[in-house]
């Protein structure tokens, strides 16, 4: 439910503003995302003793010297006591963004770090699979004997086990005898 209300705060602030105005507000609002993960805030945005104004106050006054549309779109969010979505929204408008631009960002988890060659063969093999979609791939060094690939906003997870290939050879062999 919270992501359909998101998805029309950002069709209007797409409608409303160009690419570069759009990026800058997409790195202001993620990182206002980590001050709602804190308790202190979360319980003064959802406090009903609390006006609305003030709460959009609050939240105005934390963006410093912000660009007009940012500061007139939080305060219809505000009216509309919406504040406590401004993390999804920015989720949201980080994905348009993406889709807008054909450009997305992965993970490759491992128990090693891969060569920057076998990094850019797994980009360059996903692009391909997801019809020439940009994707930059990050790594995680992780205690995952395999090798796991995911890029969550094209809703792509690929996973590789040693432990699992195994099980699936064991069992292929059970079912050959």
């Amino acid at each position: 439910m919270e992501e359909l209300i998101a998805k029309r705060y950002v069709n209007a602030l797409v409608g409303s503003t160009n690419k570069k105005e759009r990026a800058d507000f997409s790195k202001i609002l993620l990182g206002m995302t980590e001050a709602f993960s804190d308790a202190n805030v979360v319980e003064k945005l959802s406090s009903p003793l609390i006006s609305n104004e003030a709460k959009t106050s609050m939240v105005i006054e934390s963006l410093g010297d912000a660009d007009e549309k940012l500061v007139n779109f939080i305060k219809i969010v505000g009216e509309n006591g919406r504040l406590d979505l401004l993390p999804t929204i920015a989720k949201v408008l980080k994905q348009a963004i993406q889709t807008e631009t054909n450009k997305y960002e992965g993970v490759v988890t491992s128990s090693s770090k891969l060569k920057e060659a076998e990094l850019k063969e797994l980009q360059k093999s996903l692009s391909a699979y997801t019809n020439g979609a940009n994707i930059e791939l990050t790594q995680e060094v992780s205690d995952v004997d395999g090798i796991k690939v995911s890029v969550e906003d094209l809703g792509i997870e690929v996973n590789f086990s040693k432990q699992r290939v195994k099980e699936q050879l064991i069992d292929f062999i059970t079912k050959s005898l």
